[in-house]
């Protein structure tokens, strides 16, 4: 089949690559404009940019694609079977959705119906949801309102984080999205009676707003396991400040019971003295914190203008004890 592709970021690059390596052929990549993606003035491609260009796709790169008469000729002209949209960071109008002769097919990271919208895999994070997964949909004009054709459910574990969830996520998109075109290709009048509606009772509906600055910063006046959840919701961008500089937080666990009782008795759970403070040292292992509620082990920081340290270096750089705010 025909394919345009339609990505910009490292989430977009699992899906690229399986169409690329398929028997269908990418007649045009669009993606975001180049930006200024780290310090300085160096303007840089995105990702799926980067990748289009080494196997010779074409790229498009329109700063506007509502109204956009010229863009939108353009992609009537590449005669189309379907558009794959994954993480591309644009709403498409309805014109731009009626283009493509089979439509277009979206691979959202959630189990629809719940978090719709921009930020689907840090919000699942952050509310510490037990699963989420990855559903295919036809994409209409609501925002990830589509029918599904194909969904697959994964566990959050433990040890997830935005890094891990996210390589997960982009792997099944890749698999799901090579599904569909599959399906589409061998019965294509039949697909629009394998479509469901958003219907679940398990999952409410849920927006995923974008994630903005001010929602990256720390609180210490907070839950333990808001704290957590941040930490990896946001990884690795959640920050205090320390002495008029950033420090990352990178990683953090909540204490035992054991370990708690272990800690100084002078320490008062809920007194709000105490939040920020610290309260051990846990040799080879971090520095414990006072929150709202249970004391928190930092294990892993990113201190501006230094390495990442853990253990007994990351104790050494903070030089911090017991008594002292963090």
């Amino acid at each position: 089949m025909n394919i345009i592709f339609w990505g910009t970021p490292d989430y977009s690059v699992e899906s690229l690559k399986i169409l690329i390596n398929s028997h269908h052929k990418i007649s045009a990549v669009i993606t975001q404009p180049d930006k200024k993606r780290t310090r300085g003035s160096k303007l840089i491609a995105s990702p799926i940019k980067k990748i289009a260009l080494d196997h010779d796709i074409p790229v498009i790169t329109p700063s506007k694609i509502k109204n956009n008469t010229s863009f939108i000729e353009t992609l009537k002209s590449l005669n189309s079977d379907v558009f794959v949209v994954i993480a591309y960071g644009k709403i498409l109008s309805k014109e731009i959705l009626s283009i493509p002769r089979y439509g277009c097919w979206n691979a959202h990271a959630s189990l629809l119906p719940r978090w719709r919208g921009a930020a689907p895999i840090q919000w699942a994070l952050l509310k510490g949801d037990a699963f989420t997964g990855i559903g295919i949909i036809k994409m209409d004009e609501g925002l990830d309102t589509g029918d599904l054709l194909l969904e697959e459910k994964i566990r959050i574990i433990e040890t997830d984080n935005l890094y891990t969830l996210s390589q997960k996520l982009s792997i099944l998109s890749s698999t799901l999205i090579y599904k569909t075109l599959e399906i589409i290709e061998k019965e294509p009048q039949s697909v629009k009676f394998k479509l469901s509606p958003q219907k679940s009772k398990d999952q409410e509906i849920k927006y995923a707003r974008m994630i903005n600055k001010e929602d990256y910063k720390l609180e210490f006046n907070d839950s333990a396991e808001n704290i957590k959840r941040k930490v990896k919701g946001l990884f690795p961008r959640s920050f205090i400040m320390h002495k008029d500089k950033i420090l990352k937080i990178l990683s953090v666990r909540l204490l035992s019971q054991a370990e708690i009782d272990k800690i100084d008795k002078s320490y008062k759970k809920y007194d709000i003295n105490y939040i920020g403070n610290v309260l051990e040292i846990f040799k080879n292992e971090g520095v414990v914190i006072a929150t709202k509620t249970e004391p928190i082990l930092i294990e892993e920081i990113k201190l501006e203008g230094k390495n990442i340290s853990n253990k007994n270096q990351l104790i050494q750089q903070l030089n911090l004890k017991k008594g002292d705010k963090l």
